[in-house]
């Protein structure tokens, strides 16, 4: 009999939970941009030329995974390679994923019947005066097996939306875990980058600072020969000093920037070695992808983060809506008692029960009602951070863009310019020492040269630099992975 009206009951709920519904909005990924492109004029094809290399846009043009390699820097390669291996940052983003996946596994067991065991033994001294029987007490052992098990109808969809809420949180944790792959990967070669015009500027200003070496030695000689003012000695040597003055500095950035590179390698600055990479060794990627705005939007882990949010306040909708209307639980017992071991198992000793519980929100003192509400702004709030994630990130694009154009204009002027200074430093300092030429003109001309060099350096750098914003504007091209060493689940 009572199997019977288990089976029934169970039968109901099943019923009961195919006919019920899941309150609060279904969530729909917000609609793709219209957009062609992200400025006003169209992208270029072609980009200005800039030292006899001219950039090309091709919208139709896949982001690699490992768009880096097209540097074609074999040390750059073992640096990522090593940074995606060791970085704690990386490894804390992978485990928060992890953790997220595993809070999801735990919440599907609210959809199955929750039973539990329980054994016990006590010595009581029961008195039958507390029920009105005039008796002596007894004291006796007792000895109880027993189980129960309880399943609550999700029939308003509280639970279901409970468990949409956290697979979003999977889903924003992955792509939380995507960004930090890109952040990564982005700063080791912005650092590489970095260092390395640091060496070159190094070496242009120990460069300038022989000359003015010899530039001093010369003028002090006219000076003793009585054909040169001792002023232009000291003029030198003041100029001297000033270029001398910079290396400190110079070291100093280059020092950060390396250790800077040892802890992205998941390193002290005291294990790593760094590299002796210089702007020579990194090859300016000729091609160019441009993904669509509406492809944008489904790339960029920024954006898939805010879309995941605002699923998250999309499902505590569910959650805090369904919270206002009536609960059902269904449970049922069963054990078995008796004051010996040996007759625990016996027929008299067992006992069962069966039922089902309703609760019913009648007055919270609005609290119920007000938690809908903070959920409902809640969710108002994720759309904003969505829109301006959205705005924020094609305005990020159109920068890389303009900046694409404007360095190589801005690198092939610096060219002319370190050519020009650097054949009138040279005539003056030559003119100078024949006596031709003040020292007014060949201090100038240093000055104009060294600034030139360190200039057109710094214009390198900033046009790499700007290509790896683009990768990264773009969403580095991770939804293209194909091989196991570069996926991140």
């Amino acid at each position: 009999m009572a199997n019977t009206k288990i089976n029934a009951l169970f039968a109901a709920t099943a019923l009961t939970l195919t006919a019920g519904c899941a309150v609060g909005p279904d969530f729909s990924r917000p609609a793709a941009p219209k957009m062609a492109g992200y400025t006003r004029e169209p992208a270029p094809v072609a980009l200005p030329a800039a030292e006899g290399q001219t950039q090309r846009v091709n919208p139709a043009a896949a982001i690699q995974a490992d768009w880096w390699t097209l540097f074609r820097s074999p040390e750059l390669d073992r640096l990522i390679r090593a940074a995606l291996t060791d970085n704690p940052g990386l490894q804390a983003a992978q485990a928060r994923l992890t953790e997220s996946e595993e809070a999801l596994h735990a919440g599907y067991g609210v959809f199955y019947p929750q039973a539990d065991a329980s054994a016990s033994a006590s010595r009581q001294r029961a008195t039958p005066l507390r029920q009105g029987v005039n008796l002596p007490p007894t004291i006796f052992s007792l000895y109880t097996l027993g189980g129960t098990v309880s399943y609550a109808l999700d029939i308003f969809g509280g639970q279901r939306r409970a468990v949409e809420g956290l697979r979003a949180q999977v889903d924003y944790q992955q792509y939380t875990t995507r960004g930090a792959y890109l952040t990564l990967t982005a700063n080791v070669i912005n650092v590489v980058i970095a260092c390395a015009a640091y060496r070159d500027e190094i070496a242009a200003t120990e460069e300038i600072t022989k000359l003015i070496q010899e530039q001093v030695k010369i003028a002090q000689v006219q000076a003793d020969a009585g054909t040169a003012s001792y002023t232009d000695v000291l003029g030198f040597q003041s100029q001297l000093a000033t270029a001398e003055a910079a290396l400190p500095e110079l070291r100093q950035k280059l020092a950060q920037g390396e250790h800077l590179l040892a802890s992205l390698l998941g390193k002290s600055p005291a294990e790593a070695t760094p590299p002796a990479t210089d702007l020579d060794g990194l090859i300016l990627p000729q091609e160019l992808p441009l993904s669509l705005p509406s492809e944008l939007v489904r790339q960029r882990p920024d954006i898939l983060m805010a879309e995941a949010q605002l699923h998250v306040a999309s499902a505590a909708i569910g959650v805090a809506t369904a919270a206002l209307f009536p609960s059902f639980t269904l449970t049922g017992g069963f054990g078995i008692n008796n004051t010996a071991t040996s007759a625990l198992f016996n027929s008299n000793g067992k006992f069962w029960n069966l039922g089902a519980e309703l609760d019913l929100p009648l007055f919270r003192g609005g609290a119920l009602w007000y938690q809908r509400k903070a959920a409902l702004a809640a969710y108002n709030e994720a759309a904003a951070n969505y829109r301006q994630t959205v705005l924020s990130s094609f305005a990020q694009v159109a920068d890389v863009l303009t900046a694409l154009q404007n360095d190589a204009d801005a690198l092939e002027a610096q060219a002319r310019a370190v050519d020009a200074a650097k054949r009138a430093a040279h005539i003056l300092a030559v003119n100078y020492q024949a006596g031709t030429a003040s020292y007014l003109q060949t201090a100038t001309a240093n000055t104009q040269y060294y600034q030139s060099r360190v200039g057109y350096i710094q214009a390198r750098a900033q046009r790499l630099q700007d290509t790896v914003a683009l990768f990264t504007g773009l969403g580095g091209g991770w939804w293209n992975s194909v091989s196991a060493t570069h996926q991140v689940k």
